[in-house]
């Protein structure tokens, strides 16, 4: 059995009966923080662009899906791609360790587009989101970690298949549809980490959690495509990976037992930048506290992160405030000079402020492998001060890394609420929120989104030029 074929058995074969508490838990949780970060990303400018593009060339008005930040509506593709861009427009959303990347954003821009014109209903949203995240992340255990490594953005790559999965799933397609539309989505998977630091990052969401629509919709009415792709000696694997990079055999390994949401498990992000700066940021937070470190005290950090975190961290000069994002000497900075990491500190010129400037001068970031190979998101920070003394912390994963490695009490709800104020009113937040913890009791996905476009600000939150 080929590999379309065989994920398409398990992707058309789930129901919402089979999602026990904890993955229904983890589902719901992984929707709302999504819904945040892609309100809270509708004013990007990257996100704003692409409005913009659709808007000059006719195609954005009128429609059943609605773009989260304007409140207009627009076809199904052009939300997905619109909302998309937003998802990730912060890089704020959710990550997880088996795809090496972004596991929501590529699914739900999309699939909420679709259920709205779909009228479909919140366990059926809930159901194909964990059928895409299940089939992403089963991709992810054949391919990597050579496919990250490489070069590509498994957001995008693997994400296309988490999007064509759960379209699929939405829509009803059959087994031999469903391994049409994978093998579609073969032609229409893209995405590089040459371009991390820049607008197209959040791009790549956006055309991927559109092209896994598109691949979907296409085969619903009769398109074809060669559902042999992935193995194909021209296809994905020998072409993205190459031979002997991947292992087929361990597709299936362990599919939705438990679901890959909950282990192991989603990691939502509590800062907006790069999942790789997180550890570093959450060891030099935690020394500041426990030393009552002033930056003005401190005449060196040192940090030792994992080879593969600091290849594209590693930004000792950042030049926008994309790539400040990526930058953990700016983000150590910023850690240790305020004792948090916010959106704020990613827009405008903040990334030019002199004194973090000047703190980063005195950061050396290093690489440094573990004896775990799957334990890749650690880190150390040693600091010494004016007075001699150094001071060292360990992070072992960063907190909200999965169920392992929790969020503090309260941290999610706090940052959707962050996220959302944004663009929604007190109450339009609060009734959002009550919507999504409940989502799987709704009738109509319409009910979300509606209370999203009626309680919309007059003005909404507008990025710092």
């Amino acid at each position: 059995m080929g590999i379309a074929t065989a994920l398409a058995d398990r992707i058309t074969a789930l129901q919402f009966n089979d999602i026990d508490e904890e993955a229904l838990k983890w589902a719901r949780w992984g929707i709302l923080d999504t819904v945040g970060v892609t309100l809270a990303g509708a004013s990007e400018a990257c996100t704003e662009i692409i409005e913009k593009m659709h808007s000059v060339n006719g195609t954005s008005e009128g429609g059943p899906a609605l773009i989260f930040g304007s409140g207009k509506r627009t076809s199904v593709l052009n939300a997905a791609e619109i909302n998309g861009t937003a998802s990730h427009a912060l890089d704020f959303d959710d990550c997880n360790n088996t795809l090496g990347g972004h596991p929501s954003a590529p699914i739900l821009p999309g699939l909420i587009a679709l259920a709205e014109a779909r009228k479909a209903s919140g366990k059926a949203l809930i159901t194909a989101y964990l059928a895409g995240f299940e089939t992403e992340t089963a991709l992810a255990r054949v391919v990597h970690m050579h496919h990250y490594e490489k070069g590509w953005h498994p957001t995008a790559t693997l994400g296309t298949f988490g999007s064509t999965a759960a379209a699929c799933h939405l829509i009803g397609l059959d087994k031999e549809k469903t391994a049409t539309a994978l093998g579609l989505a073969v032609s229409l998977a893209a995405g590089v980490k040459a371009n991390f630091g820049t607008m197209t990052k959040p791009l790549h969401v956006g055309e991927t959690t559109r092209n896994g629509l598109t691949a979907a919709l296409l085969v619903e009415q009769g398109f074809t495509a060669n559902p042999g792709a992935f193995e194909h000696s021209q296809g994905f694997l020998a072409l993205f990976n190459g031979e002997g990079t991947y292992d087929t055999s361990r597709l299936m390994e362990g599919w939705a037992e438990p679901f890959n949401i909950v282990s192991p498990g989603l990691a939502v992000k509590q800062y907006p930048c790069c999942g790789s700066t997180h550890p570093a940021i959450d060891a030099t937070l935690a020394l500041r506290a426990k030393h009552d470190l002033k930056s003005d005290d401190v005449t060196e950090i040192v940090s030792f992160t994992h080879p593969r975190r600091l290849k594209h961290t590693n930004r000792p000069d950042p030049q926008t405030s994309l790539d400040a994002k990526f930058s953990v000497q700016y983000n150590m900075a910023r850690a240790l000079v305020d004792g948090r990491v916010i959106v704020d500190n990613f827009e405008g010129d903040a990334f030019n402020d002199k004194h973090i400037r000047d703190v980063m001068t005195r950061i050396t970031a290093n690489s440094r492998p573990h004896t775990e190979p799957d334990e890749h998101y650690f880190a150390e920070v040693s600091v010494t001060t004016k007075s001699g003394e150094t001071f060292t912390q360990w992070v072992q994963q960063p907190q909200g890394r999965g169920p392992k490695y929790p969020l503090p009490d309260g941290a999610l709800k706090a940052k959707f609420e962050g996220c959302a104020e944004r663009v929604l009113t007190t109450v339009g937040v609060e009734q959002l929120h009550a919507c999504i913890e409940s989502l799987e009791t709704a009738n109509d996905i319409n009910d979300m989104t509606t209370l999203i476009q009626k309680n919309r600000l007059d003005t909404p939150h507008q990025r710092v030029a």
